[in-house]
């Protein structure tokens, strides 16, 4: 199951950094929301998990003394190393196995990673295991999918037509901690006692219609892959359904499509 999906994302990566500007831009609320709640200190050793193309590990330079930039997949990992930042070490590692020793950190961070993992629990423990007595974690997951809807366009109007599987409660996924009970019981659970919880919006602009599903398809290689897989007349038909879904964000300079995150802290 890892396997399969370190090969997901490494197909991915392509179009994470041909829209590394685009999604840095979107998500920097989220970012700054990130690292002020970590409140990094200059000597700090900082784990980011499931870095990506490396925005978290941008905004951490030079304000701690080290920085291990992880995820599962290789490409993202050097998509991140071209960034070229000195104290960063840059390494391929899953979430579930962090490859440090015990209390070897002084603070955790990731941006949507925790809820990709198929043992989500696993993932906390681990990061429990490796931060030091009184380290910071502190992490981004998307909220419930009606607050997303930039997100939602194409999924519903393929699972209507049975083009593919709706998700299944449990297994991991954009939503899959999108409920602030869960989140804090996976948390707790794993051995933190100060939780924390804050709402941050997002919001994505684009001119045209032709824009926006160049940048879902280029993100979500599972979804590009089903559209091409489909002839051009159903293609067309999903085309329009997944469009006439955001009419209602549409204006006469494009489109302003709302987000919700929740950004969590744990000590």
């Amino acid at each position: 199951m890892d396997e399969e999906i370190r090969q997901r994302w490494d197909l991915a990566a392509v179009g994470w950094e041909a829209e590394r500007e685009l999604v840095a831009t979107v998500n920097a609320p989220v970012t700054a929301a990130l690292v002020a709640a970590l409140d990094p200190q200059p000597g700090d050793t900082v784990l980011d998990l499931a870095g990506g193309t490396g925005d978290l590990v941008e905004a951490l330079a030079g304000r701690v003394a080290r920085i291990v930039a992880t995820d599962l997949s290789p490409v993202m990992v050097e998509a991140a190393r071209k960034r070229g930042i000195e104290n960063a070490d840059h390494r391929v590692m899953d979430m579930q196995a962090i490859d440090l020793p015990d209390a070897s950190v002084d603070a955790v961070v990731s941006r949507f990673g925790y809820m990709l993992v198929p043992d989500q629990a696993l993932a906390f423990r681990e990061t429990r295991r490796v931060l030091r007595p009184g380290g910071t974690l502190t992490f981004a997951t998307w909220a419930p999918a009606k607050q997303n809807p930039w997100a939602t366009a194409f999924g519903p109007v393929l699972i209507e037509r049975g083009l593919v599987e709706p998700p299944v409660p449990g297994e991991p996924g954009q939503f899959a901690l999108a409920e602030p009970e869960r989140i804090e019981e996976l948390v707790r659970g794993a051995g933190f006692a100060e939780v924390e919880m804050e709402e941050v919006p997002v919001e994505y602009r684009f001119e045209a219609w032709d824009d926006y599903r160049r940048v879902v398809t280029s993100l979500a290689a599972s979804l590009r892959a089903t559209l091409e897989g489909l002839d051009d007349r159903v293609r067309a038909e999903i085309d329009a359904a997944a469009r006439r879904r955001l009419d209602p964000f549409r204006g006469d300079d494009g489109y302003a499509i709302p987000g919700l995150t929740l950004v969590t802290r744990a000590r």
